[in-house]
């Protein structure tokens, strides 16, 4: 399911133009991740998981300027929103999802069913990872950047573009280990979408009807020249872990969860 190199390329560079915004605008809605209580406060809803991520930023040592300018974006983006139109992601839990594994209802079903779900997911993981590890190629830090920003039907995310080839064909290879695991997939998990590398910077709250359209996607296209004006920021990715989430906010692991070293 995932791209070749040059196409992933030349898809992402698309999803990030002006012209692309304006029909994702008339498809956005509120997230169900968030839920908003009677003080009119948003809070992440319960939405348990597992998935295959780089160190979330703020256990990140590596890579606190690449961060640093997701948090200034953050920022300006919220400065210039309705109050409610956007939940940002708090900045101590951004990070770059490499592979999904199983959420939601599938998960919910798949722990009532077998009480040893988790240590199986951690078992099957593990295999993995030592399965990429076998596969011939160079090792050493994978390198992404910042492409632009990305409108999904309930998000804003920051599209992540790899600097060289290598960095591309590495994580799909991990990818592959993941999703062509037998074992993972009589737990239920398969690959569900088309890869696109981001960072989520937060959901859609509510969408007011009076909605300034042009207004946003102007906004977004003025990231985008900022970015494009500045010296890129390098993402490094050295590591890649096994977590649980409970919800968007909250990503653990324990020492028993598998990790791998690129």
């Amino acid at each position: 399911m995932d791209e070749a190199y040059g196409t992933y390329v030349e898809r992402a560079g698309r999803l990030t133009q002006k012209t692309v915004y304006h029909a994702q605008l008339d498809n956005i809605q509120e997230s169900p991740k968030y839920e908003r209580d009677e003080r009119g406060y948003y809070h992440p809803a319960a939405f348990p998981g597992f998935s295959i991520v780089t160190p979330l930023a703020g256990e990140d040592v590596d890579n606190p300027k690449f961060y640093g300018q997701l948090q200034d974006a953050q920022i300006q983006l919220l400065r210039q929103v309705s109050e409610d139109l956007l939940v940002p992601v708090p900045p101590a839990s951004l990070h770059f999802t490499l592979a999904d594994l199983i959420w939601a209802d599938a998960y919910r079903e798949a722990t009532a069913a077998s009480q040893e779900f988790d240590e199986q997911i951690q078992a099957c993981v593990a295999k993995s990872f030592a399965e990429f590890a076998r596969q011939p190629g160079e090792r050493g830090t994978l390198q992404w950047q910042v492409l632009g920003l990305m409108l999904r039907p309930r998000a804003i995310v920051a599209v992540l573009l790899p600097r060289d080839e290598r960095s591309y064909e590495r994580l799909l290879s991990l990818r592959r280990a993941i999703y062509q695991n037998e074992a993972l997939l009589n737990l239920g998990v398969e690959q569900q979408y088309l890869f696109t590398a981001h960072v989520t910077l937060g959901y859609f709250g509510a969408i007011p009807p009076e909605l300034d359209r042009v207004t946003l996607c102007e906004l977004l296209a003025a990231t985008n020249d900022r970015w494009l004006e500045a010296e890129p920021q390098v993402f490094d990715i050295k590591r890649a872990e096994l977590r649980r989430f409970t919800d968007m906010e909250h990503f653990s692991r324990t020492e028993k969860f598998p990790t791998l070293e690129f």
